[in-house]
């Protein structure tokens, strides 16, 4: 843990990169989620066809995750604004936003090609992604619980 001066003053530099982050974020993935209701409603086959069954779980995933996790940043953002002695960790900022990044992303990637049903080499990022969601999560609830 850093010296509590310097951890200070980064804190609200971190919950406002996260609020940034989070908001374009959700934005982005909203965005996302209009696109796959576009190609379901004009019944693209790329998409909607029965051999594509995991294209769509995958880039629903990816929406649904994005969005998520999105969301997930806001509230840490405002949880740094909100409680008095409580900073957001450099490596917990960093977390949130790569989880935010790789799950969606190794979801979406996963569904651009697949081989017999089996998603794209892709998803290998979703693994990564829910380790740095995981650390970021309990290391808040940590945090959280060891405030005074």
């Amino acid at each position: 843990m850093s010296r509590p001066s310097k951890h200070s003053s980064a804190g609200p530099q971190l919950a406002e990169r996260n609020l940034h982050f989070g908001w374009w974020s959700l934005l982005i993935f909203l965005s996302l989620g209009a696109v796959l209701e576009t190609l379901q409603g004009f019944k693209i086959g790329w998409y909607v066809d029965v051999g594509n069954e995991t294209r769509r779980l995958m880039f629903t995933l990816a929406h649904a995750h994005g969005t998520l996790l999105a969301v997930v940043n806001i509230a840490a953002g405002l949880t740094v604004r909100t409680l008095e002695r409580f900073t957001l960790r450099r490596s917990v900022s960093f977390a949130l936003i790569w989880a935010a990044i790789l799950l969606p992303a190794g979801f979406f990637l996963g569904g651009i090609v697949i081989y017999d049903g089996d998603p794209g080499l892709g998803v290998w990022l979703v693994p990564i992604g829910a380790a740095l969601l995981f650390y970021s999560i309990a290391r808040i609830a940590l945090d959280l619980s060891n405030r005074k």
